[in-house]
């Protein structure tokens, strides 16, 4: 997949918060699909803010929505990281808190 200039800026804007990349890589690590449900009991947040996030790394194509499952009248989505830009793999590679990471 080909990255253009703003797609890229999109992705760098959204690596900016510290919660995406948390998000990204527990989506990295598991190297499956995750929900944003099983992401907030993962990270302790609470439902609202991760879907938020989620809809935010999904739309600057760093996930991508993989399948939907009707869950109580609800319905439930499973996202998958297609991260490939090799700069922004490096960048989720800096753990918080060291030099250079915003802790905002």
């Amino acid at each position: 997949m080909k990255t253009t200039r703003s797609d890229a800026n999109d992705l760098f804007i959204a690596l900016a918060h510290p919660l995406r990349r948390q998000i990204l890589r527990a989506a990295l690590a598991d190297d499956s699909e995750i929900s944003p449900r099983e992401l907030a009991l993962n990270l302790d947040q609470p439902l609202s803010r991760l879907s938020y996030h989620v809809r935010v790394l999904s739309g600057c194509g760093a996930l991508e929505l993989v399948r939907t499952k009707q869950v109580r009248g609800s319905t439930q989505h499973f996202y998958r990281s297609v991260l490939d830009a090799p700069w922004a793999k490096l960048a989720l590679e800096t753990h918080e808190g060291s030099p250079g990471d915003s802790k905002a």
